[in-house]
Parts: C-alpha cells; sequence; structure tokens
C-alpha cells in the first residue's frame, strides 16, 4: 500500500493558493478520512514572486508545468490555470502518462468536454471536475452519486454569483444596472471585464456540465440559449415585487418525455436568461454572491442545494474533495468507480436540445406607449391573434399623449408566437420603444 499520495498544481492563483492552504492546514483530517497524507510535490505557475500568503519549501515552486506533468512520483494533478489553451493540453498530456487529473475549469469543460472524458477513458485514469460549478457546493457529487437512484426532471438554479450580487443590490436600493456593476467591481464580486457573468455565458458553461451529469447525453455551450442581465431596469424589477416575483438569472433544463410510457426521453430545455419566480420560492430568497440549485428527481422530488459558488477556500474544499476521492480509488487499487458524467459510456445518448422558440412559458411583458383611447385593447387585440392570454394588467401614471408604461403577465404560451406578436406589435405607431420581455418560471396562476 502506498504510504502518501503524491499531489501536482498547475496554477497557484486565488484558487491554487487556496488548494495549498486547505492541504496544509487541513492535512491531519484528510490523513484521518484517507489514511495516508496528501503530499503536494510541486506547484507551477509563471508568477513566482507574488505573496500567496503561504510559504512552499523549498524546491516545491516552479514555473515550468511540464515539471509537474513529467513528474514520475505525482499521482494526481490539478490545473487550475483557465481558459482553453494551454489548459486541455496541459490535461491531456498528464492523463496520457496515466496520471489522474482535476480541475476548476468550466470553460473548457463545457467545450472540450467530451474530448478530455474520452481521453480519460483511454488512459484509464479518473478526471474530477466538482470545483467547475458553483464553487464549494457539491453539486456535481449529488447528481452523480447521491441521486444515482432517480430519473432526474429538471433542474435550475443560480448559479453565478457576480450576476446574483448585481441583482440583489438592484432589487434591494433600486438602482439602475451600470451603477451597481462598478460597485460589485470595487468591491472584488465582478471582474474588469465582467462579460462572461452579466451576458450568461458562464452560467451557460456550468448549466452544459449540468446537464450531461443528469441526463446523460453530452450537451455543448453553443446549445444553450443565454441571455444576460445588462437590460434589466429597476423599473420592471420594481413590476415584479408588485407581481409577487423576484428577477433572477437561471439556468434551467428540462426534460420532455418520448411520446410512449417507459419510452427514452425525447428532447431537453437549456436556457439561461433573467427569470421571474415567486418571491416566496426559496430560489428567490438567495441572495448576494450565493448559488443554489434546485433538482427534481422522480423518486426524491424537490431538493435544494445552496452556498457559496466562488472564492479561494469554497472552490478549493470541491477541488480537494476530488483530490481526496480519487485518492481513494487509487489506495483501493481501483479506477472509474463512478463514470465521469455519471452514465456508463455505452448508455450516453444525443438528445435534441429544444430550440428558445419551441419552449412554453409565462410572461411578463413591459410596452412603453403613447397614452391614448383604445392602446390597451390593440394590445390584447394582437396577443390573443396569437394564442396569448392575458394573466393581468397594470397600468400607472396616466399622461395623455406622452408615454407610459403598459405592464402585463401572459398565461401558459409558445415563445414563438410571443415573439411574433412582439414584432407586430413594434409596428404599431403608438409603440415608442422595444417591449421588454422576461420569462416568469412557475405554475400558471
Amino acid at each position: 500500500m502506498k504510504d502518501r499520495i503524491a499531489v501536482g498544481l498547475i496554477g497557484f492563483g486565488t484558487v491554487g493558493s487556496g488548494v495549498a492552504k486547505v492541504l496544509t492546514t487541513n492535512a491531519g483530517v484528510i490523513r484521518q478520512r484517507l489514511g495516508v497524507p496528501l503530499a503536494l510535490v510541486k506547484v507551477a505557475d509563471l508568477d513566482l514572486t507574488t505573496d500567496r500568503g503561504i510559504t512552499l519549501p523549498p524546491g516545491i515552486l516552479t514555473a515550468n508545468a511540464r515539471e509537474v506533468i513529467n513528474n514520475p512520483a505525482i499521482d494526481i494533478v490539478i490545473e487550475l490555470i483557465g481558459g482553453y489553451d494551454p489548459a486541455k493540453r496541459f490535461l491531456l498530456e498528464a492523463m496520457a502518462q496515466g496520471k489522474h487529473v482535476v480541475t476548476a475549469n468550466k470553460a473548457l469543460l463545457a467545450v472540450h468536454g467530451e474530448e478530455l472524458f474520452e481521453a480519460a477513458t483511454r488512459a484509464g485514469v479518473d478526471i474530477g471536475f466538482e470545483a467547475s460549478v458553483c464553487g464549494g457546493v457539491p453539486v456535481l457529487r449529488a447528481l452523480t452519486e447521491g441521486l444515482a437512484a432517480n430519473r432526474l426532471l429538471s433542474l435550475y438554479g443560480i448559479v453565478n454569483g457576480t450576476s446574483n450580487y448585481i441583482l440583489t443590490k438592484m432589487t434591494e436600493a433600486g438602482r439602475p444596472f451600470d451603477e451597481v456593476l462598478k460597485e460589485a467591481q470595487k468591491a472584488g464580486y465582478a471582474e474588469a471585464d465582467p462579460t462572461f457573468d452579466v451576458q450568461g455565458i458562464d452560467a451557460a458553461h456550468k448549466l452544459a456540465i449540468l446537464m450531461n451529469l443528469a441526463f446523460g447525453t453530452p450537451v455543448n455551450f453553443k446549445d444553450v440559449y443565454v441571455e444576460g442581465i445588462t437590460s434589466i431596469a429597476p423599473l420592471d424589477i420594481a413590476y415584479a415585487t408588485e407581481f409577487g416575483y423576484t428577477i433572477k438569472l437561471l439556468a434551467i433544463a428540462k426534460l420532455h418525455e418520448g411520446e410512449k410510457s417507459g419510452r427514452a426521453p425525447a428532447e431537453l430545455e437549456a436556457r439561461v436568461h433573467p427569470t421571474m419566480i415567486a418571491s416566496d420560492s426559496p430560489i428567490a430568497r438567495v441572495g448576494g454572491a450565493y448559488n443554489a440549485i434546485q433538482v427534481t428527481g422522480d423518486a426524491v422530488g424537490d431538493i435544494m442545494l445552496y452556498g457559496k459558488g466562488a472564492g479561494s477556500f469554497p472552490t478549493a474544499s470541491a477541488v480537494v474533495s476530488d483530490v481526496i476521492d480519487i485518492a481513494r480509488n487509487i489506495l483501493k487499487g481501483t479506477v472509474r468507480r463512478v463514470p465521469p458524467c455519471a452514465f456508463q459510456p455505452d448508455q450516453r445518448r444525443p438528445l435534441r436540445i429544444r430550440p428558445i422558440a419551441e419552449i412554453s412559458s409565462l410572461y411578463y411583458l413591459r410596452f412603453m406607449v403613447l397614452d391614448r383611447p383604445g392602446v390597451l385593447s390593440q394590445l390584447s387585440g394582437v396577443l390573443g391573434k396569437h394564442d396569448i392570454s392575458i394573466s393581468s394588467v397594470l397600468q400607472r401614471g396616466r399622461k395623455e399623449g406622452q408615454t407610459v408604461p403598459v405592464v402585463l403577465t401572459t398565461h401558459m404560451a409558445v415563445e414563438r408566437n410571443v415573439q411574433a406578436a412582439l414584432r407586430e406589435i413594434a409596428a404599431l405607431p403608438f409603440v415608442s420603444a422595444p417591449t421588454t420581455l422576461i420569462r416568469i418560471e412557475g405554475e400558471d396562476r
């Protein structure tokens, strides 16, 4: 039996330094759980001078990633540099040398995951990526192991802390997006370039990974419908509150069964966009930079996982949990005990991703119109022509001859019909601005 498990780390930034600190600070409890020490024997990073708040023993730090990949003593390689290249190349090289790998790289997995999983299969090694989604929240292990007895029916939640922080502040203070974004950047909750976060791209990367594990089908990031939060206005947040809703950027996946009872499911929904949800629902109460995922299984019903979705130590916690899991396999002389995508490779099958035009939803619509008689009846007439039924209407602050908002919510409608109606409404002479559309998740009222 091995007297230790040797670990190499590529990337010594925020998360990488967190991993080193967790391995050092919690070395005792890790050894108690594992039976042998986890030894960090090599750390590679291009920056060898910045103080990370931890002092490594002499000879461990290097600027050459190949000293990690080619080290015959290392059992597990951790990749924490992010991006596509050279991260993918390093992982492929490490696996080709028979090393198990752990990564937190959600963008790489969402775009090139299948290539990495196939490489792990060929090499007969494990690949862990718990830290790629929701930081320290063990949602991937819940999908692969805790919920393995279930046919999973849906999942949705808040998977990007930056956008949730911004929407929380906008809701609490009634302030505009641009102002809150600048504050979030100063506070360190948003990057200098926040595009991936506020445009929903980061959430879409994570949704692709979640769906792969939940439904046993390859899902590429390109197949996920994405909208960001940049167009959300305080006015819409105020109206949402009046209707009893809260606006969140949600990642949503739903399974649509086949036509015949017992037949394999036919299609999936995969979408990320601002969503109104009932203000008394658990997800609506998740504020700040926290993450939460609600999963529905046919046996377990609804469960929710909640916690810190980012940060040095929460993410490091997930990385080290993967390392410990793989180390247990090594010590028992086994490998790939749990398939990386939760389903056996020959049981995974491609499922059609339903285009956004085909989904059915409830809708919030805000029209900016000239205040004159007959406007509401004309709007409702166009909606009715496209099989869209109105659930409720708000119209305030009448100023005859001036522009005012007319706000309504709909009963369940098909996206294609809603978009066709909005195109027709945009051409009406009394409409003064593009219509704001926000989908509503929940039961038809």
